[in-house]
């Protein structure tokens, strides 16, 4: 019989199994109340870290499997040729959804999961910054999802390819909503992953055991924060292009109509900037993992811990210089193909490094042979082809023989397979026993893998073949005598091979759930502290925080499971009914606050019901409900307020060890601060996309100089300016009169600043009515018009949270010693200020610089 790990793996706590667990004391009871999610209907309040990354993995895994179905039937139909199986239009549906349920509703969503699970246990706290919004994700993305999946039942799902490229998804020729579903739902969808990225930056930085430097931080929680990094800064290309493309959708902005001074291949650029840092997104995680088991199963800390991280970084950084090796066949200058082809190869450097200090740490110790370890394995063989079939389509001349065949799909699924399924295969075995509290009991595991490993070489080693034969990729048939029906055939018979593995494990896993035996603490012998909670791990996670002196906390101090279930650390004693948790400083993780998280409530499920009804309006032309929509979604985000913060101060409190700190609310910078300035860099990265797309079609876009004249009046346009400038001005006196006397004198000052950004969005409003010609006749007032929205919109949430910080000084959550909220109001207010003034700068250079369009298409 063999288990996750063979017999002599747990030998050495084999004994230290029991039956029941320990009783709890006292405090850990408390703890249990304050902490634990209600029964019944009341699980849908959830906000619980545990609990919802349970909920996302399970999510993610259902996905995966529908993409597996969906995958399954794509072979089928190419396993003979001339097949009958699907008709064509089924068959783009088809493909397009399997790419789509594959890197937006399992790849992301699945490390998702992982880390929300993970991390806050490695990192010594008991939950993240911010539960609500996690909560909030997780609803956004099982709607999202539950829209996309239910329109491939409907038969309306997208058929345009997980790409959308434009023309073929505008309304000309994809006229019915299965584009409108794509645009709509993956952007939902993305909801989910600007809150992850938002809450994972902010909770790896600040929410840490105090000691925990961030050169004693997990390696885990490296990549995954320059993951949620590079989350921020590359989803928004793809938020906008969306937006954009839907507007022209249905509205006939026409932003990538060539015949209208738009260009198709502005929604390749803006898909690119997001897709291939993608890539990187989906694997930094796994390589993350990766790092963290394997020097366990070999008895040996990782070699190179710095250059791992420095590796890690250079890979997010570089990866942002890639999008156009996808474009290599639309005809961009040869200058341009060899400086992205140079940096295509380039980001191998510092995989390479990570692979060769993985490779060194195994040399240098023993492998235990178990699943994990079968599934690191299987990764390095099939990562490590995958990258080197990359470095072959990085190479210009030879991307031209390969484009758009079965090589780039074999390549595509070598390393998202390779670099990402096979490394959650060994996390899910190494992991399970944390879940589950429960022990592998059959030898299923090990038949699992060889069923994946053998029957995926099978399907896409031979799909490299079928791709150097000349078979272009989505095709709905293998036409006869091009010697392409054999290697289809043998590709198909390869994936219903891996299908059955896939099943299999999924077999092995409730197996395990459900029959395994008890698991002891910690039956790997592990270092890092998420070992030190009970397994399965309860929802307070630590009865006390722990102080950490070093990079592997259990090695250091071999008893500090023990003590902390007796209460010897920070927060070992609730009070009030708190969820608390230590907030330290980003560098040095000395211990700054401690923060008052939410109990559970149903107001997220409530704001991703109210998103999803607009989404719906938008999706179905309810146009006239939108409005209602947006007021829903406004009125349920304003509903989380009288949950935060306190009507009173509390002055610095006990935190153990003789420890005493202000809870978060008292100070001027809480974690919120700090949420939504990583916001407003996404949302910078939106509106910087935004000037790179105006600029793209000045440059490039048929029909320009646009023959049309956009000329808004210099009055005006300084007016927006001073608007917006005076209600970043009128909220900084706010916060120093507030400062100095009290929130009373602070409310005449955020009057004036709501009354300011009000008269900024009438402002931006009347240029559109009264200024801008029509935008569907050319691109040009179209970005005009897209501009002008997008100031609209932020002068009238600066005019709602000025409401906002009224209505909390009024209430009692704004004091002398409690400026938090006001502190908030004004990163919004000075961004949307620093936004117009680049905006109408912008548009008046624009404006100058279109007689020199004319100039650079003159012959």
């Amino acid at each position: 019989m063999s288990d996750v790990a063979p017999p002599d793996a747990f030998a050495h706590t084999a004994d230290a199994v029991v039956d029941r667990p320990p009783a709890l004391t006292p405090a850990q009871r408390e703890l249990e109340r304050i902490w634990s999610t209600p029964p019944g209907w009341g699980r849908l309040s959830a906000v619980n870290h545990t609990v919802l990354g349970r909920r996302f993995m399970v999510a993610a895994f259902v996905f995966f499997a529908i993409g597996g179905a969906l995958a399954m039937l794509i072979r089928a139909q190419l396993a003979s040729p001339r097949s009958a199986f699907l008709g064509p239009d089924l068959y783009n549906q088809i493909f397009t959804m399997h790419g789509t349920v594959m890197m937006f509703l399992f790849a992301i969503p699945m490390f998702e999961g992982v880390a929300i699970y993970l991390l806050p246990k490695m990192l010594g706290a008991r939950d993240f910054a911010f539960p609500r919004l996690t909560a909030l994700g997780f609803w956004c993305y099982v709607f999202g999802g539950g829209i996309l999946i239910a329109a491939l039942l409907a038969g309306a799902a997208p058929d345009g390819g997980w790409f959308m490229y434009t023309p073929l998804s505008s309304s000309t020729h994809s006229p019915g909503i299965n584009a409108d579903v794509w645009l709509l739902g993956v952007t939902f969808v993305e909801v989910s992953a600007m809150a992850a990225a938002v809450e994972l930056v902010v909770s790896i930085l600040r929410f840490r055991a105090p000691g925990m430097t961030l050169a004693r931080m997990p390696l885990f929680g490296w990549y995954i924060l320059v993951t949620a990094g590079m989350m921020l800064v590359g989803f928004p290309p793809l938020i906008l292009g969306s937006i954009l493309l839907e507007v022209e959708r249905a509205f006939d902005l026409p932003f990538f109509d060539p015949t209208r001074g738009g260009d198709p291949l502005l929604w390749q650029h803006l898909f690119w900037l997001f897709g291939h840092p993608e890539v990187y997104i989906i694997f930094l995680p796994a390589a993350g993992i990766v790092s963290t088991i394997l020097p366990v199963l070999v008895g040996r800390p990782l070699i190179g811990y710095s250059w791992v991280v420095v590796s890690v970084a250079a890979t997010g950084f570089l990866s942002f210089g890639l999008w156009v090796h996808h474009m290599f066949a639309v005809g961009i200058p040869h200058l341009a193909q060899a400086f992205f082809s140079a940096a295509s190869i380039l980001v191998a450097v510092p995989t390479g490094v990570q692979i060769f200090l993985w490779l060194g740490t195994m040399l240098a110790g023993r492998p235990r042979m178990s699943v994990p370890m079968l599934y690191l394995f299987g990764f390095f063989s099939v990562f490590v082809c995958g990258g080197l079939t990359g470095v072959m389509v990085a190479v210009v001349p030879f991307d031209w023989q390969v484009h758009d065949t079965h090589f780039v799909v074999a390549h595509l699924h070598y390393v998202l397979v390779g670099g990402f399924v096979f490394p959650m295969l060994a996390a899910a075995y190494y992991y399970l026993p944390h879940v589950t509290g429960r022990q592998p009991v059959y030898a299923v595991g090990v038949l699992a893998f060889w069923l994946i490993f053998v029957g995926f070489n099978l399907t896409f080693f031979v799909m490299h073949l079928t791709g150097l034969l000349g078979m272009p990729r989505r095709w709905a048939y293998v036409p006869e005598g091009l010697g392409w029906e054999w290697p289809n055939l043998v590709s198909s018979i390869g994936g219903f091979v891996t299908t059955a593995g896939f099943a299999l494990f999924a077999v092995d896993m409730l197996f395990q759930f459900r029959f395994g035996r008890p698991s002891p603490p910690d039956p790997w012998s592990a270092e890092t502290l998420e070992w030190a909670t009970a397994t399965p791990p309860r929802p307070y996670a630590f009865a006390a925080l722990p102080e950490v002196a070093g990079r592997a906390p259990l090695k250091d101090d071999p008893g500090l499971r023990e003590r902390l279930d007796r209460g010897e650390g920070f927060l070992a004693v609730p009070r009030n009914g708190w969820q608390e948790t230590l907030v330290v400083d980003a560098a040095t993780a000395q211990p700054l606050h401690i923060a008052v998280l939410p109990r559970p409530s149903f107001l997220p499920l409530w704001s991703a019901l109210a998103i999803g009804g607009f989404v719906l309006s938008l999706l179905f032309k309810l146009y006239w409900f939108s409005p209602v929509a947006i007021l829903l979604v406004t009125a349920s985000f304003l509903a989380w307020g009288p949950s935060s913060g306190h009507r009173r101060s509390f002055g610095a409190l006990d935190a153990g060890r003789g420890l005493s700190l202000k809870v978060h609310a008292e100070v001027e910078r809480p974690p919120t601060w700090w949420g939504l300035m990583l916001l407003l860099v996404a949302n910078a990265t939106l509106f910087a996309s935004l000037l790179f797309g105006a600029l793209f079609l000045w440059l490039t876009a048929p029909l320009w100089p646009a023959l049309l004249d956009v000329s808004l009046p210099l009055p005006k346009r300084a007016a927006l300016v001073i608007a917006a400038a005076a209600a970043a001005i009128l909220a900084h006196l706010a916060l120093a009169r507030a400062r100095r006397t009290g929130p009373d004198a602070a409310v005449p000052m955020l009057a004036g600043a709501a009354l300011a950004q009000v008269l900024a969005a009438a402002l931006g409003v009347w240029l559109l009515a009264v200024h801008v010609p029509d935008p569907t006749r050319h691109a040009y007032p179209a970005l005009v018009f897209a501009f002008l929205a997008y100031l609209v919109l932020h002068a009238a949430i600066g005019a709602v949270l000025a409401g906002f910080g009224i209505w909390r000084c009024r209430a009692g959550f704004v004091a002398r010693d409690r400026l938090g909220d006001l502190a908030i109001g004004t990163l919004w207010h000075d961004y949307t200020a620093a936004a117009t003034l680049i905006a109408v700068l912008f548009l008046a250079a624009l404006e100058a610089l279109i007689p020199f369009g004319a100039l650079m298409v003159q012959p």
